[in-house]
């Protein structure tokens, strides 16, 4: 019988990797930014959270987030994950996410 031949994996490059404590005065929290892109420089696979287990028990701590882990575009909020239908690139997905998270910083 032969070989079969390995296929390449894709290599993705880890371009953003920031946390940011959120104060106290604020609500605390941690919010993550995770970003790899492939070798034409586009973004292929991100995650963005903002993580409070004081705010949400559920879904490890996170109280809103953005994701295409599992192969589609999709937002966590409060433990529910919501499908991304409209999804039109990473910098938009960055400004929905910093929007989001303005909120729940802001009310405190």
């Amino acid at each position: 019988m032969p070989k079969r031949k390995r296929q390449k994996k894709d290599k993705y490059s880890k371009v953003v990797e920031e946390s940011f404590t959120v104060k106290e005065k604020h609500g605390g929290g941690l919010i993550k930014i995770e970003a790899w892109e492939d070798s034409n420089g586009n973004v292929v696979k991100y995650s963005l959270a903002y993580i409070n287990q004081r705010l949400c028990f559920k879904d490890n701590g996170r109280v809103v987030g953005y994701d295409n882990s599992h192969h589609y575009h999709h937002k966590h909020f409060f433990g529910d994950i919501i499908p991304i239908d409209d999804f039109v690139s990473y910098e938009e997905i960055v400004n929905r996410f910093e929007n989001d998270i303005k909120e729940f910083i802001n009310g405190y």
